[in-house]
Order: structure tokens, then sequence, then C-alpha cells
């Protein structure tokens, strides 16, 4: 397969000014949280999107992917939310919010190629967003922190294309490491990396991509936020991350019954094992963060109630093969299951979710196994 600069030569006929590639991520656990101001644990994987570009002086975007619609153009001058197509999107709101936070930045030509798994929940758009952030920064002269380009691009996904996500994802595609676990604070937005060396204690993680059609995602995830943001109204407190798990009884009272209820449930009890995996990871005690990983599971299955029937089998047969822990990683209502396993039972359990995909008529799962890698960068 031709590379970047190959690509973008073809499809633009001149070569690119530079290449950079960006992440996808994988959350260990605490999902639903960083929108909630709590903690969470990603993972950056292998798999990457890269953004090849070059810089053009009349004003105008060009964009090309591989994997995207298109091609698309348009202008920088008068770009707004809501004044290109929905295949643009991205890179537009990352350039948009440039201009909006007065860099200058001017016209582009970009090649995007994607190898990270497409609807899987693994945080393509804000691979996207960071990628064109940095591939524009980078050609017009300024060199943003790593933890504000996440910011820059957070701020693209909510104010531009309307999704109303947290920092996490974008944190885990500019700051995670090789070899690391980051932790994240998501109020404070400060960070540690953690040791997370599979292959030292003989554990791989399983990444089982359901394929599933994620359904109803858009507005079923801006409805858990609404929740969530009603429930820290009626509690007094600025976000759910203040409520800790000795207060959650005493919090639940004061809520009307029914989901809200849940929504917070997840919340607290999910930035506890957060913490509790973190105390795990730094004494070596890598094993028995697996029930974590099942609890959180069984709280975003039964609380948040943000899984569907292709993951769940996917859980319950990987833990049936012997997998240490397994939950959905990501939104939900889709997307991928992750499962802690021991080395020498990677094969058993890849088997096992592929045999129980087939015997409930459902679509072969894509299976892999993933290790931390390193954060965005510029390769050329």
């Amino acid at each position: 397969m031709n590379g970047p600069a190959a690509q973008f030569r073809q499809a633009f006929g001149r070569s690119p000014q530079g290449v950079w590639a960006a992440p996808g991520r994988i959350n260990l656990i605490g999902e639903h949280t960083d929108y909630n101001g709590g903690f969470a644990l990603p993972i950056a994987l292998p798999h990457s999107l890269t953004v090849a570009a070059a810089r053009r002086d009349d004003g105008k975007v060009r964009l090309h992917s591989r994997q995207f619609p298109g091609p698309h153009e348009f202008f920088l001058d008068g770009l707004a939310p809501g004044s290109v197509p929905e295949g643009a999107a991205y890179q537009a709101g990352a350039l948009w919010v440039l201009l909006e936070e007065g860099h200058r930045v001017g016209g582009l030509d970009l090649l995007v190629d994607s190898t990270i798994p497409a609807g899987s929940g693994l945080s393509t758009s804000a691979a996207l967003c960071c990628a064109t952030v940095l591939a524009a920064t980078g050609l017009y002269g300024h060199e943003p922190a790593p933890e504000e380009v996440a910011r820059l691009a957070q701020r693209a996904e909510n104010d531009f294309v309307g999704v109303p996500c947290g920092i996490m994802d974008q944190s885990a595609v500019m700051l995670a490491e090789q070899g690391r676990a980051l932790f994240l604070d998501c109020r404070s937005l400060t960070t540690v990396s953690e040791p997370f060396d599979l292959a030292e204690q003989g554990m791989s993680l399983l990444v089982v991509d359901t394929r599933a059609p994620r359904r109803l995602v858009e507005g079923a995830y801006a409805d858990r936020r609404s929740s969530c943001e009603r429930a820290a109204r009626v509690l007094e407190v600025s976000a759910l991350r203040e409520v800790t798990g000795p207060e959650l009884d005493r919090a639940l009272q004061r809520l009307p019954e029914g989901s809200v209820r849940a929504r917070v449930r997840h919340v607290v009890t999910e930035n506890e094992r957060v913490l509790r995996a973190v105390e795990l990871l730094r004494a070596g005690r890598l094993r028995e963060v697996g029930p974590l990983l099942t609890a959180s599971h069984v709280s975003l299955r039964e609380d948040y109630e943000v899984s569907v029937a292709e993951v769940d089998t996917a859980v319950e047969a990987a833990l049936s093969a012997g997998a240490l822990g397994a939950r959905i990683t990501g939104g939900g209502f889709g997307g991928c299951v992750i499962a802690l396993v021991d080395s020498e039972q990677v094969q058993v359990c890849t088997e096992a979710v592929r045999a129980a995909f087939a015997e409930r008529g459902f679509g072969a799962p894509e299976v892999f196994t993933a290790l931390p890698s390193a954060g965005a960068r510029r390769l050329s």
C-alpha cells in the first residue's frame, strides 16, 4: 500500500509538507465519567490515523480521505457550524476553532488515511481533530502544548460538530505513552502515566470490535449527559465527581426514583473503580483489575443502559472462556469490548467469542490484541 506522502501526491499532484499521526484509544476503565469531572484510565492504540498536509495561499481547504466521504472543498472565510458537509465537519471544526481562538492558519490540502476500525468507538473523531490541529498549527508556525491541542480538539467536537463529548478521548490521543496507561483527572486535567506492562505479567488485552451498528448513539449520549447535569443541580454540586462512595446512598435518596438515580450510581461507583484500578497498577497487581472491568460492564449495562446484545454476548463469551475481566469500552450502544486475559488464553477466548456470535446469528467480530502505544506525533 502506498504511504501517506504517495497518496497525497496522487490526490493533489504535489508533495506534502508534513505528515502527522494520531492514535485511536481504548479506555481501560472510567466510562461516562469525563463529562462529570471524574477519572478515566485510557491507553492509546497502535491503530492510528494520519494526516498528510500542505499549505495553500488561497484560503481554500481541500480534503481527500481513503475511508471517509469526499472529496470536499471549502473556504476558511465564513466557516461556521453547519456550513460544511458532515464528511468534512471534524476537519473543518478543528480549523474553525483555531481561527476562533486567534491562530493564524490559512488554506490547506489534507489527505486522511486511517487504520482505526471505522464505527468501532475507538475515537476516530478525536484522532481526526487532533491530527488536523497539529497539521494546521505545524504548517503555520505554531506549536501548542499537547494539553492545548486536546482542548482545541474537544471544542471542535462540542461547538462545531455538536457532539457533547468530554475531554478523555482527546487527552488519550495527545498524552498517552507507549507501555503506559494514562490516569486522567477530568476536573483538574492533570495526568499521571501509570505502569501497564501486560507482557511482564503474562497477560494480554483482547479487543473485540463487535461491528454492531451504533444505535441512537448521539441522542442517547446527550440524554445521559443532561441527566447527570440535572442530578448535579439537585445535589447542589458542580459535577457528580464531588459525590463520593460513602455519600452515594444519601445522595440517591435526594433524587427522583428511576433512571437519574441509576445514572448517578454508575458515575460514582465508576470513579471508585478507576481509583482502585490505579492503586492495583501501581502495586503491580494487574490481574486484580479484571473483576473491576466486569463490574464496570454490569454498571454500564444495568445503570447507564449503553450496552447492546452483541456487546453482552462478547463479554459473556470471554468470561466463560477464562478472561479475568471484560467490559464494553467507549460511549456504548455498540462498538468494542475489552477483555483482560492470560496470554495463553487469547486464542481460546477469541474462538469462544466468534463461536458465540455465530450461534446468535451476529456478523463475525474483529478480534485483536492491543498494546499501549504512543500519542499523537509528527511523522515527517
